[in-house]
């Protein structure tokens, strides 16, 4: 059984900064793109960051936020600065992970709350 669990949102004035992480645990064999979505109160969810070879971000994020992993430790991290109230959202982790038995599957954890105050 894969679990992606995260941790590190919570209340954070605007301007300030966050640091999300992931991790991966259970019968894998590899770990290919991670990433991170958020969801917003009446919104569709949407792409913050993923990370492979490369990285991929949002726009709306360039410059503010950085993803990065750490293979050894399968988790990837969301650093978040100069933090905006439309950042609030709940953030959720995704990686495309092939498990032991080289079942390829994609998971998703189970969210953690930003919420960022004007």
């Amino acid at each position: 059984q894969v679990q992606l669990v995260e941790s590190g949102g919570g209340l954070v004035q605007a301007g300030g900064s966050l640091r999300l992480s992931c991790s991966a645990s259970g019968s894998i064999f590899t770990i290919n793109r991670m990433g991170w979505y958020r969801q917003a109160p009446g919104n569709q969810r949407e792409l913050v960051a993923v990370i492979l070879s490369g990285t991929k971000y949002a726009d709306s994020v360039k410059g503010r936020f950085t993803i990065s992993r750490d293979n050894a430790k399968n988790t990837v991290y969301l650093q978040m600065s100069s933090l905006k109230p439309e950042d609030t959202a709940v953030y959720y982790c995704n990686a495309d992970i092939i498990a032991s038995s080289r079942l390829r599957n994609e998971y998703w954890g189970q969210g953690t709350q930003v919420t960022v105050s004007s």
